[in-house]
């Protein structure tokens, strides 16, 4: 007697091809519709069938992929002369766990790190992989919009997303306006366009941490930045590492309750990272305040990252594309 056709086996497995959460990733600037003959659109098997999965014409800014209707043939990606497009599956529990996304066919990040008081987050990623993002989102300069960016949630809704978590409260105080984010910019080369001034000038007027702590946190700053002998330079004249040192500096000097220093090693030599790493640990100490406050770091140093931090986020995913916080 022949077996039995496992007909339920098959239709779990179609159902699970269903289930594939699919992304489409349209580069915009490589994208050039007025340059091209919309071949992504001609040769998609779904648009022959009379679907809009692909919408674009000679006249259009930039091609639209639509997700739920793409079947993940990748032919499009093939046919796009200017390689403007790639589809990538993702795992299936990603979805519910969308935290932003910028916009059709853009970046997609998943999940966020959750910071603990007293302690130093690190996080560790490729470039382009949601790093900045995810330190934008906890420092209160954007608001998660959990992934529908047509029709952002409250910040009621979002607090019910991440209920029953650390970021419930985090978010909270967020709200509430309750916490203060200080920020060291990734790229400190463009700082002399924003600041300028003397660089012992501009730390005193940063400085607040002194007033407020009742200790003199400007000289513990420059000795420890090695800045002091540069005090009276221009901030236009300094050199790379100059400028990581005295960014550090800047951001150190200032009372907020969490400090987020975006790739901190950059410009540095080895010596100079690990008194870097050691000024931003200071931090949390000198004050009894310290158990309250939240420093994140960004950094490619693992050996760095290993001294400076207590626990660690690693970001994976494709650059460009999508980003998961573990």
């Amino acid at each position: 007697m022949p077996p039995k056709k496992n007909h339920r086996a098959k239709n779990d497995a179609a159902a699970d091809e269903q289930a594939l959460t699919r992304i489409a990733i349209v580069t915009a600037e490589r994208c050039k519709p007025k340059k091209c003959h919309q071949e992504c659109k001609k040769s998609c098997p779904v648009v022959k069938l009379g679907k809009l999965c692909i919408e674009v014409g000679p006249k259009s800014k930039i091609a639209y992929l639509s997700e739920p209707l793409c079947i993940g043939c990748g032919i499009c990606v093939k046919k796009c002369p200017f390689e403007a497009i790639n589809i990538i599956n993702l795992p299936k529990d990603l979805e519910r766990n969308t935290t932003h996304r910028y916009g059709p066919n853009s970046f997609k990040l998943h999940r966020l790190p959750m910071p603990r008081p007293g302690q130093v987050l690190g996080l560790v990623g490729t470039n382009g992989i949601g790093k900045s993002t995810a330190l934008k989102i906890l420092a209160g300069k954007m608001k998660p919009n959990l992934g529908r960016f047509d029709s952002a949630p409250d910040w009621e809704e979002i607090l019910v997303h991440f209920r029953g978590s650390d970021l419930q409260n985090y978010f909270t105080k967020i709200l509430e306006d309750d916490i203060k984010a200080t920020i060291k910019p990734q790229y400190v080369d463009h700082i002399p366009r924003a600041v300028r001034g003397l660089v012992g000038d501009i730390l005193k007027q940063k400085d607040d941490r002194s007033e407020k702590e009742n200790w003199d946190c400007f000289t513990w700053a420059h000795q420890e930045a090695e800045l002091t002998h540069v005090l009276d330079r221009d901030v236009g004249v300094l050199s790379g590492g100059e400028l990581q040192r005295f960014a550090i500096a800047a951001v150190a000097v200032q009372v907020s309750d969490v400090y987020m220093f975006d790739e901190p090693s950059s410009y540095l030599d080895v010596k100079q990272r690990l008194t870097a790493a050691h000024m931003i640990r200071q931090v949390l100490e000198h004050t009894e305040l310290g158990d309250r406050r939240y420093v994140m770091v960004v950094e490619h140093d693992l050996a760095v990252l290993d001294y400076l931090s207590d626990y660690v986020c690693v970001l994976y995913g494709s650059p460009g594309a999508y980003g998961v916080v573990t």
